[in-house]
């Protein structure tokens, strides 16, 4: 099923190589697995002994609790974006780990990833929570719909789950920052994925959607949306779609909302 179809085929875009050898690009990944995430996880460990281990390390006024769950909190964010840019650097060269996997519980965890943030302890309530109906009801609650229908309702899909994820938690934490009250979240499709992500915000301007995908551009969107952005955002769901060989629009109205819509190959 071809949701992107054409009758004039695109020039295929010429791709500049990178400047780094193949060790250049191993030092570097090494430098972001070993030599930045060590030290995050270390930072996230002692927080969270100071915060659940008062018999050992002593208790904490409410004040100071407040200060390390926000040590806390911006960790665990750092650990995300850390682990987003060393997927964008496999993905560019090409490095995907095929899985056959559930959608729909790949799209459960980025649910919970975008509540760690927003929403703690909801990301705890909906984590325990086992039973598909019952989730969705829970989430309905939150203004989130979900809609699985077709093929991969049923069956597992092939490609490189941690992305999948990647994209998800993205796409929802942005709608959840600029809708009003809705989210709508549907994944269709029979041989490729296709995902949509929708809001009921303020919609993005036809100036405004020229540069969406650009790198460090920021929605005006709604002002008051105290919802911070996880990860690396439109420019990082775009560069992870198009290294997995799929396509991304993005559909919006004034005063209507906005939709982005993707479609996935599977990994052969």
């Amino acid at each position: 099923m071809k949701l992107f179809s054409s009758s004039k085929k695109e020039p295929e875009k010429e791709r500049t190589q990178s400047n780094l050898s193949g060790n250049e690009k191993e030092s570097l990944f090494s430098f972001f697995i070993h030599d930045l995430t060590g030290p995050l996880s270390i930072i996230n460990t002692s927080t969270q002994h100071l915060l659940h281990k008062g018999e050992r390390y002593g208790p904490l006024t409410n004040d100071q609790k407040v200060i390390v769950e926000r040590i806390l909190r911006n960790a665990s964010k750092a650990q995300t974006l850390l682990q987003e840019v060393i997927e964008l650097f496999r993905s560019e060269g090409g490095f995907f780990e095929k899985e056959l996997f559930w959608v729909e519980n790949a799209l459960k965890d980025a649910i919970i990833d975008v509540f760690e943030v927003i929403n703690p302890s909801l990301a705890e309530t909906f984590y325990k929570i086992q039973n598909r109906k019952e989730l969705r009801q829970a989430l309905e609650t939150q203004g989130i719909s979900i809609e699985i229908t077709g093929k991969y309702g049923a069956s597992q899909f092939c490609h490189d789950p941690k992305k999948i994820r990647q994209i998800l938690r993205n796409l929802i934490s942005n709608a959840q920052k600029y809708r009003r009250n809705k989210t709508r979240i549907s994944i269709e499709g029979e041989s490729d994925l296709l995902i949509s992500v929708e809001d009921d915000g303020n919609g993005i301007s036809q100036e405004e959607q020229e540069m969406i995908f650009k790198r460090f551009v920021r929605r005006n969107g709604d002002k008051r949306s105290n919802v911070p952005g996880i990860g690396l955002g439109l420019y990082g769901v775009k560069t992870l779609v198009e290294a997995m060989k799929g396509e991304i629009r993005l559909e919006s109205q004034m005063g209507v909302g906005t939709r982005f819509v993707l479609q996935i190959p599977p990994l052969q």
